[in-house]
Order: C-alpha cells, then structure tokens, then sequence
C-alpha cells in the first residue's frame, strides 16, 4: 500500500497562490473542513481520520509552506516569511482557489496556531475552530517553566539563530525526526504508520526544508508573540466558535485549565459587559499527537462540534481544482 491508499477517493492538487504552490489532498463532500499539520510532519498525519471526515464534508489536508510537498519561501531577518499570519494568508488564498470563502478549520501543534491565526486575521472566513494540544504562542512564552522548558526544548534549540540548528540536524536528520515520536524511548510507537513516517522524513531529508521549520519556530519565538500581544492590547478575539481538545500526557499536561487560558481569546465586547464566545473543549487519553494516537476519540469529539457549523452547501471545489 502507498500513501494515496490512507486517503481513500483523494485527489491530490497543487493550489496556486501568489507566493508559491500548497500541495493538498481533497476528498469528500459538504462544507469545507481544512486540516492543518503539526511539526515535524506533513498533510498524511490526518491519514487515520480524514476519510471519516470526508463522509460529511469536503475535507482539504494541506501542507503548510516549507512543509511536505508545498512552496518554500525564502528566510527573512524578522522571520516574517514563516510567520502564522503569513502561513494562514496562504491557506485563504488557497482555499478561495477551490471556491470555499468559507470554512472550518482543524489545526494540531504548528497547524493550530496557524489555525487561530486564521480565526484571528480573517474572522469572516472561519465558521468553525477546532485547536489540538496548543496555548496561544505568547502563552506559551508566558507559563514556560523549567519543567516543560525541558519538555518543549525544541522550541528553543530550532529557534536559535541560522545555520547553528541547521547544521547541528544535517548530522542525522532521520535519528531527530523520529525523536519526536519517541520521546525519550527506544522505539518507535505503535501508531506512527511507516508509511505517514516515510512522507514525513522525505521532506525532512530536504535542508531547505529543515531550514524553513526551524524559520517557523524563529518566527515563533519572535514576530508571532508580537502579533498576539498586539491582538491582546486592541482587545481583537476569536469569532469562531471553538473547541479545544488536548492530550492528558500532551504538551499541556502541565497546564491545570487549558481552557481558562483560551476564553479571554475568545470573549466579545458588547457594550461595557465582556460575554464569552463558545468554547469548548476537554482532555483526550494519548499525547500530544492525538490525530495518529487517538483517532476515534478525536473524531466522537470534534464530529458533534463541527457539524454545528451551517449545512448550507458551498461552491463545488472541483470546478476550480486545478
């Protein structure tokens, strides 16, 4: 079996956008769900529940640029080509290509915070939010520890200025990539398919590749604080209703009420009184990778939440599939 056998009735399409070409997988029909990717991994992490997915919507698992098959953009000295503004920007331009101007979104690790970034940036656009095993990126920042600054060492490893992460990953790229399966083991785990993990070592055998995510976690560490902390002092938040699903021993494992973190996200303003938007949410049993850890889960949990989203049938993308 090939990776296009884990998508069942995919098709596979390079989107054009001004900066360069996402490669997606589109299948299904219904409203549109796109599905975004964490790190180090590409579109195929959603192999074990897009085809669910795709029974009642039509479902667009996408690359994020410097990731998988899409575009790679060039570096930049405030890190603003790999910015969540710029990663989401891509993902509107590439969704309107296939005809949906609106939709939801699902986004794990990287792809969540790309994700609210959308829900942010674009807040007609997004019907639905759902944010796997994620802070905001300026939380993050604001209740590191020594405890999970040790679990989240990445973030300040790849982070640190080019070419030393580079250069320190050419060594062995394949023994790190499956690292971040590991996590602190010898083995690899039993739900990581060596197929999805092939997909995922072919791009990362790429040092242009290596180099754009390591620009993400610099952006990361830099211009993507600026962007939240400037939503937070003009009071902008989260329209879309949102769920927030998290493993038990993910990377919030140490954080007592992830949601309580989320709703100052997620309020409006109306008149001099502060309502909540909906959020919802809650813990599931895996870790932080939950779409390949715990697939059934995830889709009993967000299934019921994306639905509530307005049946009315958009634009067809394959008309526009190019």
């Amino acid at each position: 079996m090939s990776l296009t056998d884990l998508f069942p009735g995919f098709r596979t399409l390079d989107i054009d956008t001004p900066e360069g070409n996402i490669f997606a997988r589109i299948g299904g029909s219904g409203p549109p769900l796109l599905l975004l990717h964490g790190y180090p991994e590409t579109h195929a992490m959603w192999h074990a529940v897009a085809p669910t997915f795709a029974a009642h919507f039509t479902v667009v698992a996408a690359d994020l640029r410097g990731y998988g098959r899409s575009f790679v953009a060039p570096s930049a000295a405030d890190h603003r080509t790999y910015a969540k503004r710029a990663m989401a920007a891509d993902m509107v331009v590439a969704m309107q290509q296939l005809g949906f101007d609106r939709f939801a979104v699902m986004g794990h690790d990287r792809g969540a915070r790309v994700s609210y970034r959308l829900a942010l940036d674009h807040p007609d656009a997004i019907t639905r939010l759902v944010l796997l095993d994620i802070l905001t990126t300026a939380d993050v920042w604001a209740t590191l520890d020594r405890r999970n600054a040790l679990r989240m060492y990445h973030w300040m490893f790849l982070a640190q200025t080019s070419p030393l992460p580079e250069q320190l990953l050419a060594a062995d790229p394949r023994d790190y990539l499956e690292g971040r399966f590991r996590r602190g083991t010898t083995t690899l785990p039993a739900w990581l398919d060596p197929r999805v993990l092939a997909d995922y070592a072919a791009a990362f055998d790429q040092p242009a590749r290596r180099r754009a995510t390591c620009d993400d976690y610099r952006a990361g560490a830099t211009i993507d604080v600026e962007h939240d902390l400037a939503d937070q002092a003009t009071g902008r938040t989260i329209i879309a209703p949102t769920q927030l699903l998290w493993g038990t021993r993910g990377n919030l494992v140490d954080i007592a009420d992830p949601l309580a973190l989320w709703r100052p996200w997620c309020q409006a303003i109306s008149g001099r009184e502060i309502s909540g938007r909906e959020i919802s949410g809650r813990a599931i049993d895996c870790g932080h990778f939950i779409p390949e850890e715990a697939p059934a889960e995830l889709l009993a949990a967000s299934l019921p939440f994306l639905q509530g989203q307005s049946q009315r049938q958009p634009k067809t993308w394959a008309s526009k599939s190019r």
